[in-house]
């Protein structure tokens, strides 16, 4: 077993950064509920070739800060259907990249839907929740504060 100190703690919401999309910083939900992650996205556009199939979508950080916009693209590693909390399924492009809380890091599998009517940019699902976390569902924001602000640049 291992002890609180070698565990990464979170909260029901934690700032996260998917660096290698060029977001470093996002709230999201922690979501048990959620089998595989999701992110915001207001634009997707696929391309590349069947043997290799591409997206390039564009991601809007924060709800309150309408002009901030980062464009990114991955390679696909999965087109699945996904049933919504509200019931509404939908075809999913899913990528596989680096997430980021507290000082660690490792892959994960996100979905690209549009959330813009979601209080969260970005959930967390149960196959992005490592055997070393700790959920706090008590506790808000366990790790380090992120800042829109490190988009100053963008």
């Amino acid at each position: 077993m291992l002890s609180d100190a070698s565990r990464l703690i979170v909260g029901w919401q934690e700032w996260v950064a998917l660096p290698e999309l060029g977001l470093p910083a996002l709230k999201a939900k922690i979501d048990t509920g959620a089998k595989t992650s999701a992110l915001h996205t207001h634009y997707i556009e696929a391309y590349g070739t069947p043997k290799h199939p591409r997206v390039r979508f564009s991601v809007r950080p924060s709800p309150d800060v309408g002009g901030l916009e980062v464009s990114a693209t991955s390679d696909v590693v999965d087109r699945r259907e996904v049933v919504s909390s509200n019931g509404v399924r939908e075809l999913r492009y899913v990528i596989l990249t680096p997430l980021s809380i507290g000082g660690r890091q490792w892959p994960i599998e996100i979905t690209l839907t549009n959330r813009e009517h979601m209080t969260y940019r970005m959930l967390i699902g149960r196959q992005a929740i490592r055997s070393d976390m700790l959920i706090d569902c008590a506790t808000s924001f366990r790790q380090p504060k992120l800042s829109y602000q490190l988009y100053a640049g963008f």
